[in-house]
């Protein structure tokens, strides 16, 4: 009975001591706050500097000059040039098309003959009112054959006067039978054959020149504040005051560029887009390739030059109008600053950042005002 009790007993104490001597001899374990490791992002040191603006646009090639080729005589065409067809060259004063002269050689030769006659009459008139003159002198004519003789040379000049300007008409017309072409460039489109009947002022083909090509080049107006235009004029441009600009485009597998200038500014404003239209001229030379009419370009407008600038990428504007500072303590610290302009991926800062400050550029989610991190240079 007593071993019952006794050996269970006996076993709990020795279970109890031996526990009761373990938690006394155990390590003490002591808490300890865990250093964080600062975030590691990308620093770009500030370098103010002077930045040339540009601003950006595209248009279609146009020619500058276009007319219409415009008989001023009517008649047959008896003859028509080779280059008289859409995409002909020509040059200024070429010979285009030729009109049948029969009829008016024979209207310049009656008013040459008329001519003639008049300048007949004229010099009789004048020789015997000279006549009469001398004997009027004498006594040996009267006053009134005197008047009547001045009066038949006075009549006698206008004829001559009216057949001049007759014959002069004539030859005038005579060389229109000839159609010659106003300057030189191309020809867009033409309606005429040999040996069609042709009116007077009816428009026979339409031309365009070649030695210029203009662009226009729709603008914003807030983008006008980085181009070196008066605000208030309208029209062309002063030579001295024409924005440079540069025309490029992707034509048969090759890039192509060309050199021109904006030339003037039109008055009127879009009423769709609220653009303003720039006018770019290209002087086409024959040493490069020539700036097609209808060719769509690129355009890129030399505008301001704009010092002590900072360019940063756009990601690094926070808030629309902040940016993060990397102290001297390595913290990050909200800066704000005035943006000149955003352009393509960067942003143009005007001011609100010094020289030798250090812009944080990483992309960091959550930043707060003060928090420690590592910075690495751009170049690092």
């Amino acid at each position: 009975m007593m071993r019952t009790f006794v050996i269970p007993f006996a076993i709990v104490i020795v279970f109890l001591f031996g526990a009761v001597t373990l938690m006394a001899t155990a390590p003490v374990l002591e808490p300890s706050a865990q250093k964080p490791v600062p975030t590691t992002v990308r620093i770009r040191e500030v370098v103010p500097k002077s930045v040339q603006l540009k601003v950006h646009s595209q248009g279609t090639a146009m020619p500058s000059t276009e007319s219409q080729l415009i008989p001023e005589v009517t008649g047959r065409i008896t003859w028509m040039s080779p280059k008289l067809v859409a995409g002909g060259y020509f040059s200024q004063g070429e010979l285009l098309a030729r009109v049948d002269e029969v009829d008016y050689r024979n209207t310049r030769d009656r008013a040459k003959a008329a001519l003639v006659r008049a300048e007949a009459e004229q010099q009789h008139a004048r020789f015997e009112y000279k006549r009469l003159e001398s004997l009027a002198e004498r006594k040996l004519t009267s006053r009134s054959q005197l008047e009547n003789s001045f009066r038949g040379l006075r009549v006698a000049e206008a004829s001559l006067q009216d057949a001049r300007v007759s014959f002069e008409q004539a030859t005038q017309n005579l060389e229109r039978t000839q159609i010659r072409a106003p300057f030189t460039g191309l020809v867009r489109s033409e309606s005429v054959d040999i040996g069609q009947f042709i009116s007077r002022g009816a428009p026979i083909a339409t031309l365009y020149a070649s030695d210029l090509v203009e662009v226009r080049l729709p603008i914003a107006d807030r983008q006008l504040a980085f181009l070196n235009l008066p605000a208030t004029l309208r029209g062309e441009l002063p030579p001295h005051q024409q924005p440079a600009v540069t025309l490029t485009t992707e034509y048969a597998g090759q890039k192509l560029t060309w050199q021109g200038s904006i030339v003037r500014t039109e008055a009127e404003i879009d009423i769709s887009s609220r653009m303003v239209q720039l006018v770019a001229r290209v002087p086409i030379g024959t040493e490069q390739m020539p700036l097609s009419v209808g060719l769509y370009v690129e355009a890129e407008i030399e505008g301001l030059s704009a010092e002590d600038i900072v360019v940063l990428p756009r990601s690094a504007l926070r808030n629309d109008n902040q940016v993060l500072v990397v102290d001297a303590q390595d913290k990050l610290r909200f800066r704000p600053i005035e943006a000149l302009r955003l352009y393509q991926d960067n942003v143009l800062v005007k001011s609100g950042l010094n020289l030798g400050d250090r812009v944080c550029l990483s992309p960091i989610q959550t930043a707060i005002d003060g928090m420690t991190v590592n910075p690495v240079t751009e170049d690092a």
